[in-house]
């Protein structure tokens, strides 16, 4: 088995900083891209930013410049730093990641089970 577990959501005001944290465990073989993706009340999951195994990253326009994306290859594991935080921003977070299992010669996506973000005054 292989498993996603986040940490590190809550309630922030406006303005305020998160990091949310993201480790793989169990039968993993290797990780190849992870990512965070949201999903607000009545909306669609969305993606908000990507990295790659050799740390390429890629965001959504709407978190430019005030999230970072970030990950530590050696404790599988990675991270979403959130500066300047939006009311819009509040939503289910969920990390995302590609990876290979000791069980299967192929990669495949993992999901976490999401963590909420509030961003409220």
């Amino acid at each position: 088995q292989v498993q996603l577990v986040e940490s590190g959501g809550g309630l922030v005001q406006p303005g305020g900083s998160l990091r949310l944290s993201c480790a793989a465990s169990g039968m993993l073989s290797s990780i190849n891209d992870m990512g965070w993706y949201r999903q607000a009340p009545g909306k669609q999951r969305e993606l908000v930013a990507t990295i790659t195994s050799n740390g390429s990253t890629n965001y959504v326009d709407s978190v430019k410049g005030r999230f970072t994306i970030s990950r530590d290859n050696a404790k599988n594991t990675v991270y979403l730093q959130m500066n300047s935080l939006k009311p819009e921003d509040t939503a289910v977070y969920y990390c995302n990641a590609d990876i290979r299992s000791t069980f299967r010669n192929y990669y495949r996506p993992y999901w976490g089970q999401g963590t909420q973000v509030t961003v409220s005054s």
